[in-house]
């Protein structure tokens, strides 16, 4: 019994991934919890499967996910990136400049980018990043 174990990591803002995925029938666990259980809600499920839907393999991977730190949102575009990078690893034999690569698919869907957008910084003498105490005149 021979399954390629593939193995990658995303991250989102303050939210690290590890994806393992291997061949099966397209069951996701997030740390040792059905995604549906997991994620509170469908919207961030659907956000997660994208890259799956995109490259047609719903149903071709059972994915195991361990995911730490951040909120739900940041959680879910760090699998995501996770599980576009597994892919990519798996479909590197293929050549990238014909149409049914997954890297020319995930790119053009955005999928491979990095949201760099994270919380600034509180500044001294705000109450939030930006936000200066109200102004009185009087």
């Amino acid at each position: 019994m021979n399954k390629k174990v593939i193995t990658a990591s995303g991250r989102r803002k303050s939210s690290t991934a590890q994806v393992k995925m291997v061949p099966g029938t397209g069951k996701i666990v997030v740390n040792g919890r059905d995604v549906n259980e997991y994620l509170p809600f469908e919207v961030l499920v659907m956000d997660l499967k994208q890259p799956l839907v995109a490259t047609n393999n719903e149903t071709t991977f059972d994915i195991t996910v361990a995911v730490r730190g951040g909120g739900f949102s940041g959680q879910t575009g760090a699998i995501r990136l996770a599980i576009t990078k597994a892919l990519l690893i798996y479909d590197e034999g293929t050549d990238a400049s014909s149409e049914t690569s997954y890297r020319k698919i995930l790119k053009e869907a955005g999928f491979i980018t990095r949201d760099p957008r994270v919380k600034e910084r509180k500044k001294y003498g705000l109450k939030k990043a930006r936000r200066a105490p109200q102004f009185s005149k009087r």
